[in-house]
């Protein structure tokens, strides 16, 4: 198989849930894709089926557990791995100034905002990782996790500040405004 596979991430900075990391190889282009940031969530659901559908992807969710115990860099590394060895393809490009040592992946800084098939990764990752986030939610409702996905909100740390932590939180992240490491 020829072409690019694009890699991007959605979840690294979150005080909960899965770290999801996305690999796609487009089988035919599409147009119009930009950042899941810069996108909104009605559009990056119309994407995320476009994409599903002209597309080779792999996706890799790796729990609040496996980044206490292993780390983010260990993570990454197991994730881009499987992702590349997973999606056959001429080049893999990472979006961020890293490659975690994975040998034969480039990185680029800003690449989900510039090219194609790193910005459908980040669209696969961040819709994925948001559902997974929402369904979550009925099971802890005291977070609000469908509303913040998991990220450190004020919202979200004071519901860690009454309720304490879940199941599901990175234990091993540091927040100045809990003054204790998870």
């Amino acid at each position: 198989m020829k072409g690019l596979c694009g890699i991007d991430e959605a979840g690294r900075g979150a005080l909960a849930g899965d770290l999801a990391i996305c690999g796609v190889l487009f089988k035919k282009n599409i147009k119009g894709l930009k950042d899941s940031k810069q996108i909104s969530p009605k559009k990056r659901e119309v994407f995320y089926e476009e994409i599903t559908k002209n597309s080779i992807y792999h996706k890799v969710f790796i729990s609040a557990k496996d980044i206490d115990k292993l780390g983010l860099s260990k993570c990454f590394k197991i994730a881009l791995e499987e992702i590349m060895s997973k999606i056959p393809a001429k080049t893999y490009l990472f979006d961020g100034n890293t490659n975690y040592k994975v040998q034969n992946l480039e990185c680029k800084i800003k690449a989900d905002e510039s090219v194609p098939e790193v910005s459908a990764a980040s669209i696969l990752a961040k819709v994925s990782r948001d559902r997974d986030m929402i369904k979550l939610s009925e099971t802890y409702p005291v977070y609000g996790f469908e509303k913040h996905k998991g990220y450190g909100t004020k919202a979200h740390i004071q519901a860690i500040k009454n309720h304490g932590l879940s199941k599901i939180h990175r234990k091993s992240f540091r927040l100045k405004a809990l003054e204790f490491q998870f």
